[in-house]
């Protein structure tokens, strides 16, 4: 099988794709502010959104810049130059103009959605549950229901994003995923541009999540954020400038076994108090041991919900051992935000003074306080967040 292709939007210098990048991220955006951030001359500027206007990636709009868009962190745009009384005009990239599928794989189940090329959604996001997880079966059941899910979008799907919980590898080989029981080199990536013949790029998860966040959410203008992910496993991505860190066994949960609580619960490595007891499964086995009968994750959840004496205990445990892991990540790693997501992510919502006196308890009383925040969780975020992924290497 051939080297599979790599699918962008335009041609031209480094400069040109950080220009429509920049644009994508900030738009719309003024030229004299672009220019700044991107230390470029405006006559240099100028060269390279007329060649991109004329190749139908941006447009010029006489409406007033979004002020209300993130810009790095100490940037501070000096006053326009220009002729007072010019109508001021802004710069923004022409997403309707492409259309992209983003695809997660999760547990046993997929969720896929199409967006356009600022990520926004096109359709409603489809979830379905795997009918098999060997490869080909997964492959065949993905073009398929990219088939369905493309039906009627105008365009249509230039490239798609696949994320899984695992490692991949060249954005194509599937090396390593756990909870499809796969293990060894599978050209994922290869498959999906026979089967459904799109170009797809394959990517971890977590690492999709970030980035969208770096380009389309809450990280947008953060040098440096962390997200930390509890649900079925726990998870840690940095990200540095608008991409993740990256590092060749990041996928392979680094996370997971940090210690949090030393008289928390033992886990199936037989550390005790690791991050492993910020898992679903670790906190059914902890509930039932506290109630004294056979309990689910869903179970506790619901008496959580409700109120129940025992399940906001382990609430407090919970949010207090997030509060560990959050303050030692941000004491080595240094974000000047933390994203806080996953599908048990909600739990941490009902009791954020104990993840701010878990972070105070390994913080120094003289550091900065670490700023957090809880995402909405939705498995269409994280479709949404492949399709991200897919945009950035179209526009390069």
């Amino acid at each position: 099988m051939s080297e599979q292709s790599t699918p962008q939007w335009f041609t031209g210098s480094e400069y040109t794709h950080r220009v429509a990048q920049a644009i994508a991220q900030y738009g719309p955006i003024a030229r004299t502010t672009l220019s700044q951030l991107l230390g470029l001359s405006q006559g240099a500027l100028s060269r390279i959104t007329s060649d991109l206007i004329y190749a139908d990636v941006i447009e010029e709009t006489p409406s007033q810049p979004n002020t209300s868009n993130k810009l790095p962190a100490g940037f501070t745009a000096k006053e326009s130059t220009e002729r007072r009384g010019r109508p001021q005009t802004a710069l923004r990239l022409r997403a309707e103009q492409r259309s992209f599928i983003g695809a997660n794989i999760h547990g046993s189940d997929i969720s896929m959605i199409v967006t356009d090329a600022l990520c926004n959604p096109l359709c409603e996001c489809i979830t379905e549950a795997l009918t098999s997880t060997k490869p080909n079966d997964v492959a065949q059941q993905l073009s398929d229901l990219a088939r369905r899910c493309s039906a009627g979008i105008d365009p249509s799907p230039v490239a798609m994003g696949l994320s899984i919980g695992g490692h991949a590898d060249k954005d194509r080989f599937v090396t390593y995923a756990p909870f499809l029981h796969w293990d060894g080199s599978i050209d994922l990536g290869g498959m999906m541009e026979e089967y459904g013949g799109i170009p797809c790029a394959i990517f971890n998860d977590l690492d999709s999540l970030l980035f969208h966040e770096s380009w389309f959410g809450e990280g947008v203008g953060l040098s440096r954020f962390a997200v930390v992910t509890i649900g079925s496993g726990v998870g840690y991505s940095l990200s540095e400038n608008g991409r993740p860190v990256d590092y060749p066994d990041k996928s392979y949960g680094l996370a997971g076994h940090v210690p949090l609580d030393p008289e928390g619960p033992r886990c199936y490595a037989g550390h005790i108090g690791c991050s492993q007891c910020l898992t679903n499964d670790s906190l059914a086995e902890e509930y039932s041991t506290m109630i004294g009968h056979l309990a689910s994750f869903q179970q506790f959840a619901d008496d959580a919900m409700a109120g129940e004496a025992q399940a906001k205990q382990l609430v407090n445990k919970l949010c207090f051992r997030l509060g560990t892991l959050i303050a030692t990540a941000s004491n080595f790693a240094m974000p000047s935000k933390v994203l806080i997501s996953g599908e048990s992510s909600f739990l941490a919502r009902l009791n954020t003074e104990s993840i701010r006196n878990g972070i105070s308890w390994y913080r120094p009383s003289q550091a900065a306080k670490i700023d957090f925040e809880i995402l909405d969780f939705d498995w269409a975020d994280w479709a949404e967040a492949a399709a991200a992924r897919a945009i950035a290497r179209y526009i390069g």
